[in-house]
């Protein structure tokens, strides 16, 4: 009875594999390639401040002494609440905290938008400053958006299913459907060190790849 079941169960788990790898192969058929940015196209963007009186700054102050990682967050603008995708990859970017300060090296985020609560919202989960990239910047240059496919594709689900037994609370789908990523930016002229783009939602960047990528700061 047990080799069996162990069949069955071999034969279920390839059955949902190859469902998976078909939905994603169908899926990234419809969904633009991200573009690789440059030092250029990021340096001179306008960020606001989002905490007391608001100021403009250029995104090269964020790096130009110090290196910075920066989180590109998706808030929810559908009056859904936050995605609890993106409030976990805050949570384990905010992980990294004191390894960045040991460092030397500030964390950051940039949303897209602030209306509502949302950003309020976030910030509990994020342990750096939060700036707004009204022109999406450091969205682009090409921004990418999954829409309706993200119902589609499995690792959407899974993530989403991770996130709530970690306790993270919110809606799946709650990004507006924009995707975001996180970089890594050395000190001064140094360049991109870490780009990481999503290829759908809850595609968390490896926290090791963002240590290693500071320390080359």
């Amino acid at each position: 009875m047990q080799p069996q079941t162990g069949i069955i169960g071999s034969a279920v788990a390839a059955g949902c594999g190859l469902f998976a790898a078909t939905m994603n192969f169908f899926t990234d058929m419809f969904l633009t390639p991200p573009l690789k940015a440059t030092l250029r196209s990021l340096e001179e963007a306008e960020l606001k401040t989002l905490k007391g009186e608001t100021q403009i700054v250029t995104a090269r102050s964020l790096w130009e002494r110090s290196g910075a990682v920066i989180m590109c967050a998706c808030v929810a603008s559908d009056g859904g609440g936050d995605s609890v995708l993106m409030l976990q990859e805050a949570a384990a970017l905010s992980s990294l905290k004191p390894q960045l300060d040991e460092l030397g090296v500030p964390l950051y985020a940039v949303v897209k938008e602030d209306v509502g609560t949302e950003v309020q919202n976030f910030q509990p989960y994020f342990k750096g400053e939060v700036f707004l990239d009204e022109k999406r910047r450091f969205y682009g240059p090409r921004e990418r958006k999954m829409g309706l496919l993200a119902f589609l594709r499995v690792g959407v689900w899974m993530n989403g299913l991770r996130a709530f037994k970690n306790g993270f609370m919110g809606n799946v789908l709650g990004e507006g459907f924009v995707l975001g990523g996180v970089f890594v930016i050395g000190r001064g002229q140094q360049g991109i060190l870490l780009e990481h783009r999503e290829i759908e939602f809850g595609d968390k960047v490896n926290t090791e790849d963002v240590i290693r990528a500071a320390r080359r700061i």
